[in-house]
């Protein structure tokens, strides 16, 4: 009887490869990557351009050559600050969305979902209340640090036991340190009367009052987030196919997820620092573009930071328009356009179709 060619070594079958992700055409995710730069490019002329007070893009086009006369000072030194940081914002929590959903391959998937938004908002209401800062500018680093620490213990405790830090298990002990986080939070907020009117500013999540030197120290953070997302992609799609399969496939799964939650904690924890817990951005963009470029999540990350971008841009000029003479905070603003968005995308089961 012949020997059996699967059993030996000489004659071994080759490892079937993995299945191709179903995706639309280049074509069209190029076409979409290009809506999306334009997108940003007009929500970021419209944030200069609008405000308290109209400026004709003659003179923000002014502005940004240099000139100093009429309106381009208002431009220059308030608006493109602003417009600057938002696009940070948007940018972060965009790809921290997409990396989020792909590495606890979780629908519901946002930043926010292994406690780095209750982290910094734990550390700010601390900072309040214990060291008396009174501006965002002082407690931003506060907001950072917090978020990290609490996107470390979640994955830490998540890591733990058999299997490591599996999607499952990572979403629960994130669950578990955003539940105990918010408890402290309110219980410091609910103590002192002058924590709470400083705090509740703060966490309704805003681009107001920021000044250009705030996000020139976040951008080392968000750059070093944005770069390790984009180059864990490949790996996040071999991370669709299951921990088995991409482990078989030489895919390092455990050091994979942990660079995906580093990524997530880098990006997170500066938009956080730098507007507060924005809602909806990381949750519905990722979503809204995977319906365009499909799984591939070496264009969904990408593609989900300029999404957010425009997001976060938009929502902030919306916020102007609405309320003139003051304005409504751009996170307000995020959670009334995201939550019909989610809305739409669950009642057409888009949320299981397009989630990996």
């Amino acid at each position: 009887m012949s020997a059996n060619p699967v059993t030996t070594g000489a004659a071994a079958l080759p490892r079937p490869a993995p299945p191709p992700l179903p995706s639309p055409h280049v074509g069209r995710r190029v076409s979409v990557a290009v809506v999306l730069l334009a997108a940003v490019v007009a929500a970021a002329c419209a944030s200069l351009a609008i405000g308290t007070k109209a400026v004709p893009l003659s003179d923000v086009l002014a502005a940004i050559g240099g000139s100093t006369d009429g309106d381009a000072v208002v431009v220059r030194e308030l608006r493109m600050p602003r417009t600057f940081l938002g696009l940070l914002v948007g940018l972060a929590l965009g790809a921290a969305g997409a990396v989020a959903q792909d590495i606890t391959r979780n629908p519901l998937g946002d930043p926010g979902l292994i406690g780095i938004s209750a982290g910094g908002a734990f550390a700010v209401a601390a900072s309040i209340g214990a060291l008396g800062l009174t501006s965002s500018y002082q407690y931003v680093w506060f907001a950072f640090l917090g978020g990290a620490l609490a996107g470390l213990l979640a994955y830490a405790v998540g890591g733990t036991g058999y299997g490591g830090a599996t999607p499952a298990k990572l979403a629960l002990a994130g669950a578990a340190v955003t539940v105990l986080l918010d408890a402290g939070t309110n219980t410091l907020v609910l103590l002192d009367v002058r924590t709470l009117d400083q705090y509740r500013f703060w966490a309704v999540g805003s681009l107001a009052g920021r000044d250009a030197g705030l996000a020139m120290e976040l951008v080392p953070f968000i750059a070093v987030g944005l770069l390790l997302a984009v180059a864990l992609s490949g790996r996040l799609n071999a991370l669709a196919l299951g921990d088995d399969l991409a482990t078989s496939l030489g895919t390092r799964v455990r050091t994979t997820r942990a660079l995906g939650a580093l990524a997530v904690i880098l990006l997170t924890g500066a938009a956080v620092a730098a507007a507060g817990p924005v809602s909806f951005i990381g949750l519905v963009v990722p979503h809204v573009v995977r319906a365009f470029t499909g799984p591939d999540a070496r264009w969904l990350v990408p593609c989900s930071a300029l999404g957010g971008a425009a997001l976060m841009l938009t929502a902030d000029v919306v916020g102007r328009m609405v309320a003139r003479p003051g304005e409504l905070e751009a996170g307000v603003v995020t959670a009334m356009l995201g939550a019909p968005f989610l809305a739409a995308l669950v009642k057409r089961g888009k949320l299981k179709e397009h989630t990996r």
